[in-house]
């Protein structure tokens, strides 16, 4: 694009304005890495067994089972059960979330934001039954919430699930009361965290398909991971910095592309929607949440990223053929049509991909789709990341929390990438564009003939009209239009005009 600032840009404030981009990046590495806590916590909880008050061999399947406050259950000791139908059937496993620290009940504060579920199986060795590798279980799963001021015992369900997974067990040495080593399994995943406390109950059917040839379970583990309220109050205000600074670039960006005599480029174009693309992305409706339960803020937050980078990508598409490509631009997105379909092929797929995930479990938190071995190791994998990243330490007094400064980083790396590209690309106020179309056309047709009759009738200055209005021009030309006219017909129209006067 011709006439943009960066083509009229001095070299030191180029230079000026390239140290001041810096300075914000490393602004933004630093608040993640000083004052930003770990983007997540965890806890993990060992699993209550309760005794189940069996009523002809069933119980009531609205009972909840909750180890702390009053009415409590009955806790039993899982080496007196001798077979496993006998502990399928008397015995419900209990999560209560959050534990307790320092004898201090804690709660769940709505900047968290989300939770994930871990399940890991304890498993005893017996010659008796000796588990296979790869093995199914099968788990009855039911989560409940009550909030602050409500009685110990009025839990209100939230969801419930039968659901099955694998469970991939390995025994160094096979002795007696000896546990397997069990891999871990995905459990569920919660999109926002709106009430104070969970409560999850498992149970382990035992059918003639349904947990056979599983073995002695001793305990279970729950590893709850959620992300912390510090880091989402510094995520939340970088958004709220970020997004009238974008806002206000791009509405200075388009008023000054609007202002030109020419229709907007194809490149003015994708500028201004990478500019809105990221303006969405900016938008801070985590605020939201603090108010209302909006379980599909996961999933938004997908969209929007997705949003961003296929406008990213295609940006970058369109930019290197303006640049590169060989013959004249056609200034449509139609020369680019194998290229944009590629990436809105790849988003698309990512999308239904995300739908087929997260969108089931605004329905069903504990749906997952990496219950494959792989899948569950890549899961696993995945949230294990962001709960056993290290600190680096660089001396005694400081630590640098190396997540935190990539997410802020990365963030602050796009918006001021972007904020760059929409002041330098910018049409500038000392030369504008040149190209014979439009108005700027009609203007150079309009001066051509004020100067031309301008001559005729004897003007001495004609460059003062150049420096006239465009509705002066055409009042000027209609002017000289009807004179020419009436000299046509009467040619002694001077002679009598100045013997008037």
């Amino acid at each position: 694009m011709q006439g943009t600032i960066i083509e009229n840009l001095s070299g030191k404030k180029l230079s000026v304005l390239v140290i001041l981009l810096i300075i914000a990046q490393i602004v933004c590495f630093l608040i993640g890495g000083l004052i930003a806590p770990t983007p997540a916590s965890s806890q993990n909880i060992l699993g209550t067994p309760c005794k189940v008050v069996s009523v002809n061999g069933s119980y009531d399947e609205n009972t909840w089972f909750y180890s702390r406050g009053e009415g409590s259950c009955t806790s039993v000791d899982m080496h007196h059960f001798t077979l496993d139908t006998q502990q399928a059937y008397q015995v419900v496993y209990t999560f209560q979330m959050p534990v307790p620290r320092n004898s201090m009940q804690l709660d769940y504060s709505r900047w968290q934001q989300n939770l994930i579920g871990v399940l890991q199986v304890d498993i005893s060795y017996t010659s008796q039954i000796e588990i296979a590798p790869r093995t199914k279980i099968t788990l009855d799963a039911r989560l409940a919430y009550r909030n602050k001021g409500d009685a110990d015992n009025a839990w209100k369900p939230y969801a419930a699930s039968v659901v099955e997974r694998i469970l991939d067990c390995s025994i160094d040495k096979p002795l007696e009361h000896y546990n397997y080593n069990c891999s871990v399994m995905p459990l569920f995943e919660l999109g926002s965290l709106y009430h104070d406390y969970y409560l999850l109950n498992i149970r382990l059917p035992s059918d003639l398909d349904k947990n056979q040839g599983l073995g002695h379970v001793v305990d279970l583990w729950l590893t709850a991971i959620n992300q912390n309220g510090g880091f989402t109050k510094v995520w939340v205000s970088l958004k709220t910095i970020y997004f009238p600074i974008v806002l206000g670039v791009l509405a200075w960006y388009w008023r000054r592309v609007y202002m030109l005599s020419r229709s907007p480029a194809l490149l003015e174009y994708m500028l201004l929607a990478l500019g809105s693309a990221l303006t969405f992305l900016n938008l801070p409706l985590e605020y939201l949440t603090l108010a209302y339960d909006m379980p599909f803020m996961l999933l938004l937050g997908d969209i929007r990223q997705g949003v961003f980078y296929a406008t990213l990508l295609s940006f970058w598409l369109v930019f290197a053929g303006e640049h590169l490509m060989e013959g004249e631009q056609t200034n449509s997105l139609k020369c680019y049509w194998r290229h944009l379909s590629a990436v809105g092929t790849g988003c698309l797929s990512l999308f239904v991909f995300d739908m087929c995930e997260r969108g089931v479990q605004l329905r069903n938190p504990f749906y997952s789709i990496w219950v494959t071995d792989l899948g569950t190791k890549l899961a696993v994998s995945f949230q294990n990341y962001f709960v056993a990243e290290g600190q680096w330490k660089w001396d005694e007094d400081l630590q640098l929390e190396m997540t935190s400064a990539f997410f802020t980083g990365v963030y602050g790396m796009w918006n001021i990438y972007i904020i760059a590209l929409l002041c330098l690309y910018a049409p500038s106020h000392k030369q504008w564009p040149i190209e014979p179309s439009g108005k700027y056309n009609r203007n150079i047709y309009i001066y051509f003939l004020l100067y031309r009759m301008s001559l005729k009738f004897g003007i001495t200055h004609p460059e003062q009209i150049e420096r006239t209005e465009l509705s002066r021009k055409v009042a000027i030309l209609t002017k000289f239009s009807l004179l020419y006219l009436l000299r046509m017909v009467m040619p002694n129209f001077r002679d009598i005009l100045y013997k008037r006067k």
